[in-house]
């Protein structure tokens, strides 16, 4: 039995988008976002999937929308890659779902919350433990919130670590249902007991996917580990250069200290980025001792 890895879009959208996954969609949203109170008991997907075309293939994520029964709006969005200007769509994204509810001449009374969750493959806030992490609209110096109806939501796949038995909460769950689905070669009790869970691994068993649904997740697959590949290189490459140039300046006004500290700041980084201590010991010139006390 082989499973989708569901953080590529095609499969993500399978999963979560379809009209006969919103009980799937439901039950995930309740495990991830809080409401305050308020349990989603329906909702209503805007943007249904379908096969995606092949040709192109170039971008590196894909969203869900839904608007809920409270009238709130939200955007599910899946991201592979940290690409350039990632953070600043998020928030366009955001504002665009907000703004665009009402046209010129209705009341802004009528504008409903926008929520923008937002799951990554790779660390995006690495001075941060958490695996979720949440913003909103607040006065800087009393935290007072300004304004509720806009809210992005992260959660960042690799800084989840537990395993199949730590597993506790529903969030768990469909956290590890999500990160780890790929690799999967059986159904886990501790997962198909949850009834939505059990009914996304029914839907991402490749086993009933069709030729073109099969070739289109494999070629997504292939062309986000080329890409990954590319981004990887560039950043290699890309830091070197700049080291050498930060040592030739700092060799100048003989701030051996200042190189040293440069090299750990750029190991920080691409550690950050879930790169290996090999590559990063290519990059930097620092010891594996030394990188291993990097937090």
């Amino acid at each position: 039995m082989r499973f989708l890895d569901v953080k590529t879009d095609f499969a993500f959208k399978k999963v979560f988008g379809s009209e006969v996954s919103k009980d799937i969609l439901l039950s995930f949203i309740n495990a991830v976002i809080d409401f305050e109170g308020h349990r989603v008991e329906s909702l209503e997907i805007l943007s249904p999937y379908q096969i995606p075309l092949i040709a192109g293939m170039k971008d590196s994520y894909v969203d869900v929308k839904a608007r809920l029964d409270s009238g709130t709006h939200v955007i599910i969005e899946m991201q592979v890659l940290n690409v350039e200007g990632f953070e600043q769509r998020i928030l366009y994204n955001a504002a665009k779902s907000y703004s665009t509810q009402i046209v010129s001449g209705e009341e802004y009374a009528n504008l409903m919350p926008v929520v923008a969750l937002t799951l990554t493959d790779f660390i995006m806030f690495s001075s941060l433990p958490e695996v979720r992490s949440e913003y909103r609209m607040k006065e800087v110096k009393h935290m007072r919130e300004y304004n509720g109806d806009i809210r992005l939501i992260f959660y960042e796949l690799p800084k989840f670590k537990k395993t199949i038995v730590e597993l506790e909460t529903l969030e768990d769950k469909w956290l590890f249902f999500v990160q780890g689905a790929g690799s999967l070669s059986v159904k886990p009790v501790t997962l198909s007991e949850v009834p939505e869970i059990d009914h996304a691994l029914e839907i991402a068993n490749e086993a009933g996917l069709t030729c073109a649904e099969l070739e289109a997740q494999h070629k997504r697959r292939d062309f986000i580990m080329l890409q990954r590949g590319s981004i990887k290189k560039a950043l290699i490459d890309g830091y070197a250069e700049g080291l050498e140039k930060g040592l030739e300046k700092g060799l100048e006004k003989g701030k051996i200290q200042g190189r040293n500290e440069e090299r750990i700041s750029i190991a920080k980084r691409l550690k950050a980025f879930g790169m290996s201590n090999d590559e990063i010991i290519k990059a930097t010139g620092l010891s594996e001792d030394e990188i291993l006390q990097i937090e």
